[in-house]
């Protein structure tokens, strides 16, 4: 692993931070659950992509730069450490955006990546249902086969960014015969399609982050399949492995959080309670870095995302618990007020649950990594 930043990186580290100090939005924007807050945040990806800051590492015909991994990396520890707006398109720009560099068409990626690069297009991810959430394979939406593409059916819940999105992807049974992983075909839908039913759930703060999804017949042509039908788990792993391992949660976003720790930690006479704790984290952090550094490092030459990337993310979904935990517990009585510690905190809840829940991951690392056998039932 080479940790040495060559001069073009340098130099684009800080042409982005430069570029941050002048345009991130002060006041910050409403939040993005909310219809003002999630055009608000529409309206900033579409600043970022007239400077070719929304999707870094793309290739420039669709938006992007063609930088590196670790110019995305550093990218990001910018973006986070400038505290810039969340990523309201992050569903398609770090999870189904790789899958179409992967297994989807040159027509699909000149369609859909551009429009998604700028904000214009707003994706959904509908994987979970009332009866499959982190068990996918057991998923029962289903698509049968019409003139000229897909007619599907069925209920999605939990689906991120879906109250306000334009467009959703997910898996869905398209052999009735077929059982688990196997017949499952990946589309992507228009949520304002006939037959499409969009109904918001309220979090506690009153806000719909998510929302359940429900389809009667809704037309998808065969230019919205990924990959070859019947074959859709083998490309939701590859959507699944950038959430987990790379993309989604990059670590410029633990980075500035401990730094934000630390200097609350400090704000408070640096009490010895917490001393541990609180260097805990920041080395978390910094562990989490180098880990992904070798990542990149790896994927440079050559390699791929696999069953590691669970280890990741059990690793990042609990030093996001644990840091938010200290946070709140330097705070005090004030931490129980709503704030960006408080509000990180309920958000980081989540994380041992989303993207796969802790006891996917450890049955993920103990079959397919360390060898263990199945359980017996």
């Amino acid at each position: 692993m080479d940790l040495d930043i060559d001069e073009a990186s340098a130099a684009f580290r800080d042409e982005v931070r430069a570029w941050l100090a002048e345009h991130v939005p002060r006041p910050a924007l409403p939040s993005m659950d909310t219809a003002v807050g999630f055009q608000a945040h529409r309206e900033w990806e579409a600043t970022l992509a007239d400077a070719r800051l929304s999707v870094v590492s793309w290739p420039r015909e669709y938006g992007g730069r063609d930088a590196s991994l670790l110019q995305w990396l550093l990218f990001e520890e910018e973006y986070y450490a400038a505290g810039a707006p969340g990523r309201v398109g992050q569903n398609g720009i770090f999870m189904l955006a790789p899958t179409l560099f992967a297994h989807g068409t040159p027509e699909q990626r000149e369609r859909i990546l551009p429009p998604m690069a700028r904000g214009e297009q707003v994706w959904a991810q509908a994987w979970s249902e009332p009866e499959a959430g982190s068990d996918l394979a057991a998923l029962r939406s289903r698509a049968v086969r019409t003139d000229g593409g897909w007619l599907a059916s069925g209920a999605k819940t939990w689906s991120s960014r879906a109250a306000f999105a334009d467009r959703a992807f997910g898996l869905f049974r398209t052999d009735p015969e077929s059982r688990r992983h196997r017949g499952l075909t990946y589309l992507m839908l228009d949520l304002r399609a006939e037959g499409v039913t969009v109904r918001p759930i309220p979090q506690l703060d009153g806000e719909p982050g998510f929302a359940e999804i429900f389809l009667d017949n809704v037309f998808v042509p065969d230019a919205d399949v990924i990959g070859e039908a019947g074959e859709g788990w083998r490309v939701a792993m590859t959507t699944a492995n950038n959430e987990r391992g790379l993309s989604l949660r990059s670590p410029g976003r633990f980075l500035a959080a401990a730094d934000r720790l630390a200097a609350l930690w400090r704000e408070r006479g640096e009490p010895a309670q917490f001393t541990d704790r609180v260097a805990d984290a920041w080395i978390g952090a910094r562990a989490y870095q180098l880990y992904t550094y070798a990542t990149v490092t790896r994927l440079a030459e050559g390699g791929g995302l696999g069953p590691e990337s669970s280890v990741n993310k059990l690793f990042w979904s609990h030093l996001d618990v644990a840091l938010h935990e200290t946070a709140l517990d330097l705070l005090g009585p004030e931490g129980e007020l709503t704030g960006p510690w408080t509000d990180g905190y309920l958000f980081s809840l989540a994380g041992p649950i989303y993207g796969g829940t802790d006891q996917i991951q450890r049955n993920t690392i103990a079959e397919r990594l360390l060898g263990l056998p199945r359980e017996a039932r």
